[in-house]
């Protein structure tokens, strides 16, 4: 088995442009693009896109919608847990009332 060469510069370069001529050959082969056939895909690529924006806005409305509900949930829970703070009148009343039950009490 012979040993590995290292290859100069030249030849390297040699490497390089075969391969960029087989590379253009390959392209020059491949035949043109029908305009009609162009046109078809970019009509399905825009309706595609058309589409997935939609579905996006409407994914977007939707979380939006519950992020409103849930905030409105939660100021019903606490509107409906927040209890009003006792009036000085109703406080006075429910010392009275207190202490004329612990009267009646020692009466007894």
């Amino acid at each position: 088995m012979p040993s590995f060469k290292q290859p100069t510069f030249q030849e390297r370069a040699a490497m390089a442009d075969k391969a960029r001529e087989k590379a253009l050959k390959k392209m020059a082969a491949k035949p043109p693009v029908d305009p009609e056939v162009e046109a078809k895909r970019r009509e399905a690529r825009l309706a595609r896109e058309a589409a997935a924006a939609e579905k996006s806005a409407a994914r977007r409305e939707a979380i939006a919608k519950a992020k409103a509900e849930k905030i409105a949930a939660a100021e019903a829970a606490a509107e409906a847990a927040a209890i009003p703070e006792p009036t000085e009148a109703e406080l006075k009343a429910k010392r009275d009332a207190k202490y004329a039950a612990r009267k009646a009490r020692k009466k007894r």
